[in-house]
């Protein structure tokens, strides 16, 4: 459609409200290729984040920024999700990742590392103090990376969202440098279909051979720092209640009811107890308490929650990483951003929007249109992140 008088009005406004020349998108962007040479997409507005340092005006804050403010269908109203995002740094992409996945219907916890920067702590608290369905949990860990410290921060989160007035349906967890590829609507489609319905996401394995040292000996938390095992002489009891201990990922789509099972139940808070000095809990914990006798949760082996470039799966899964591996985890560039689409899991990890901020410009726009097409009500034209020109002449908001 042609833009309104209102709509020029607004991307002014937007336009001299930025600090930042707006970086154009990348040519490479496949996801974002025009049918015809005489069309480019072209950035409405520009993220500035020194918004967040002082006061705001919530109104427009959330106008500025292009967040959705209503639901975008009956069936999106009528299955809220309760999203648990914990972060530590880079509030440019918190913020996006939050613009992406917010509904007004939904909940969203938010764990701010205790150890982050205190100016970061008080912008994200004033972002989510203009928002009445998001908050920052009501305890915050000190996070170690593969400590019990990073279990506990997903599970604070968890009895504030079973305390909200929100009726939420299924909980999913999410870190910092993670952003979506399915749309909400898809997200809620993806989870009540035949394979999900009522069912719980916790990819993973009974535990190999070669994992098993994470949990038969016992390891001890540097707070804040790293995990380091106590050495041969500190063998762990076996897992209480007899369990079988698997593998998975530390992501997850839990039901309502699953989230009241983990903490109600003498099998989860054994588990839990006996899991605090094992490394990277969270990696066992969801996925062996998912398939413990009397969860009354049937458990899925399978589970489509992350597209994740991993190092040693090059020539297998992927053809390696167009961006570079930190951690053996693959940070994207705009050459990934295909392979992310096709893939067309729940969402991609991991992103940096100082190292490669190409790659989600073009991820960001790609799924914004995706979004909008799919909506069921009249669009707004502040929920446009960029604009379609004819270079001819004419310009349509895309």
């Amino acid at each position: 459609m042609y833009l309104s008088s209102a709509t020029y009005i607004f991307i002014s406004m937007t336009a001299s409200l930025s600090h930042l020349k707006c970086r154009p998108f990348p040519d490479n962007c496949q996801a974002l290729s025009n049918n015809s040479s005489y069309k480019r997409w072209q950035r409405m507005e520009c993220l500035n984040i020194g918004y967040f340092d002082g006061p705001m005006n919530c109104y427009r804050m959330q106008t500025d920024f292009h967040f959705i403010m209503e639901p975008l269908s009956r069936e999106e109203a009528d299955y809220p999700l309760a999203f648990i995002i914990t972060i530590h740094k880079e509030l440019e992409m918190f913020v996006r990742l939050l613009r992406a996945i917010y509904a007004p219907q939904n909940i969203y916890c938010i764990h701010v590392d205790v150890k982050a920067p205190e100016n970061y702590k008080t912008s994200v608290r004033r972002l989510a103090g203009c928002f009445p369905n998001v908050f920052l949990a009501s305890v915050s860990e000190r996070v170690t990376y593969a400590g019990f410290s990073r279990l506990k921060a997903d599970m604070n989160c968890m009895e504030d969202l079973l305390k909200s007035a929100v009726k939420w349906k299924k909980v999913i967890n999410l870190c910092g440098q993670d952003f979506p590829i399915k749309s909400n609507l898809e997200l809620i489609r993806y989870m009540q279909g035949a394979e999900w319905r009522d069912i719980n996401m916790t990819p993973g394995v009974k535990q190999p051979e070669y994992m098993q040292h994470r949990t038969q000996m016992q390891h001890m938390e540097v707070i804040g720092d790293y995990v380091a095992s106590k050495g041969q002489g500190h063998r762990k009891d076996p897992p209480p209640h007899n369990l079988q201990i698997y593998f998975g990922t530390a992501y997850y789509s839990l039901t309502r009811a699953f989230v009241e099972y983990v903490f109600k139940s003498s099998v989860a808070k054994d588990l839990l107890e006996w899991s605090k000095d094992t490394y990277s809990p969270d990696e066992h914990y969801w996925v062996t308490l998912n398939h413990a006798p009397g969860s009354n949760i049937n458990g899925g082996w399978e589970g489509d929650i992350r597209a994740i470039k991993w190092k040693d799966q090059e020539g297998i899964v992927h053809q390696g990483c167009n961006g570079r591996y930190v951690r053996d985890i693959c940070i994207y560039g705009t050459e990934d951003i295909p392979w992310i689409i096709e893939k067309n899991s729940m969402f991609a990890n991991k992103f940096e929007s100082t190292v490669a901020p190409e790659a989600l410009d073009c991820l960001e726009q790609w799924h914004r249109h995706k979004v909008l097409q799919q909506a069921m009500v009249p669009i707004q034209s502040t929920w446009q992140l960029a604009m379609e020109v004819n270079i001819s002449s004419a310009i349509t908001v895309g």
